[in-house]
């Protein structure tokens, strides 16, 4: 009987768990996870903070998950080392687990970078697990004024969920404008005045410098007293097993279409790997949790002896603020060009390069954009659809008969 470790319990081990069942019934799971909860959704935690969600409602699976599935999990357990001679994994307390296939679903971890006097702040929070949700719920009172490091989609997700909860928030952030590593100036622009619109304030293009206590100091010489800090800057793959491991790694751990890293038996999946984006042709972390799940699933067929391949990934995000949506997908290479439609509400651009959608911006409405997103992921020749009426109202109408038939036909 194979025996089968994943490490990590976010939702790329989740697929890969369905992965490795599709193609193996009787092989042993064994998950590691450092939290003490089943898998569930992140992106929810904001959504925790509004009320409008509870910790049952944010699993990503439902509670027979890993019974189902015949799945044991290590609840609160970290791996430390990884012995691929030995093809062992050594826990933190010094146990040892044995493998034959490994899946890495190790995740990212906040990145907080040298601030001056950042001891000194009695509540400061990081924005990522429901421990972080719960510690900062406790904290926070209606009174509180919250500082927000980072302009990003997790600072942002922050503000809007204490948004009822607190006196007052101030977002700051090194880059010129909101949502920085998605968005361009127009886009962000129309979303920083919605979230402005809503109470949110701002100081951008710059950042903390030093802390004294409750009391901030930009870089710029702004000033900013609060009672809460949440440090949202960003986040680091967590590469260090397979890396200490001697596997390749750069920002993310590498993998190729199958998921395997470079060392022997040893797949990764989900937000710890870099990988190849096919909208830009460039390999890239890519963070998103519809790619880590196919990530997950692909490595656990194909450590079940399966076959299977993840050779279609863009970057793209689907996310709201105050009811003001935004959905961005693919890139925007050099020489691309644009299509752009506007008003006071929305905004829409689309971009084009060799006959290819490469990528897009849409604000305001999110009426199925999933068609540009297959466009995309698909590299359809717009020559082969009708654009000029896909550029104006995105619809299977003008898509063709053979794209409809397989879309009817459940085949895509």
């Amino acid at each position: 009987m194979k025996k089968y470790v994943i490490i990590g319990n976010g939702v790329a081990a989740a697929g890969c768990i369905e992965g490795i069942r599709s193609a193996d019934a009787e092989g042993s799971i064994t998950v590691i996870s450092a939290e003490s909860y089943p898998v569930y959704c992140r992106p929810l935690i904001s959504y925790y903070l509004e009320n409008k969600t509870d910790l049952q409602r944010m699993n990503y699976r439902g509670e027979s998950f890993y019974a189902d599935h015949n799945a044991a999990v290590l609840y609160g357990k970290n791996a430390a080392e990884i012995r691929t001679d030995a093809k062992q994994i050594i826990l933190d307390d010094g146990s040892s687990i044995a493998y034959d296939a490994l899946c890495c679903c190790t995740g990212s971890s906040p990145f907080v970078p040298p601030m001056q006097g950042l001891d000194t702040v009695e509540k400061k929070f990081s924005f990522m697990t429901i421990d972080d949700t719960l510690a900062l719920e406790k904290a926070v009172t209606p009174e509180s004024r919250v500082l927000i490091i980072g302009a990003g989609l997790i600072g942002l997700k922050c503000a809007e969920g204490l948004h009822d909860r607190v006196r007052s928030i101030t977002v700051c952030d090194l880059a010129p404008r909101v949502l920085s590593s998605i968005l361009d100036d127009r886009c962000a622009a129309m979303m920083q005045k919605h979230l402005e619109d809503h109470g949110i304030s701002f100081i951008l293009g710059t950042s903390a410098k030093e802390f004294q206590g409750g009391h901030a100091v930009m870089q710029n010489g702004t000033e900013v007293d609060f009672d809460v800090l949440v440090l949202a800057v960003g986040v680091r793959a967590n590469t260090a097993l397979v890396k200490n491991a001697g596997g390749n790694v750069g920002r993310g751990i590498a993998v190729d279409d199958a998921c395997r890293t470079s060392l022997p038996d040893i797949y990764a999946a989900g937000d710890c790997t870099e990988y190849h984006d096919i909208s830009s042709d460039s390999v890239k972390v890519m963070a998103l949790m519809p790619n880590a799940y196919m990530q997950g699933r692909t490595a656990g067929v194909n450590m079940a002896g399966g076959e299977a391949a993840f050779d279609n990934a863009i970057p793209m995000n689907s996310i709201g603020f105050f009811g003001f949506h935004c959905h961005t997908a693919g890139s925007q290479p050099e020489g691309c060009e644009m299509y752009e439609e506007a008003d006071e509400n929305h905004i829409k651009r689309l971009f084009v390069k060799d006959d290819r959608l490469t990528g897009f911006m849409i604000l305001g409405t999110m009426h199925r954009t999933g068609i540009y997103t297959a466009l995309i992921r698909n590299q359809t020749p717009l020559s082969s659809v009708d654009f000029d009426r896909l550029r104006i109202e995105p619809q299977l109408a003008a898509m063709g008969s053979a794209y409809r038939d397989k879309v009817l036909k459940g085949a895509v």
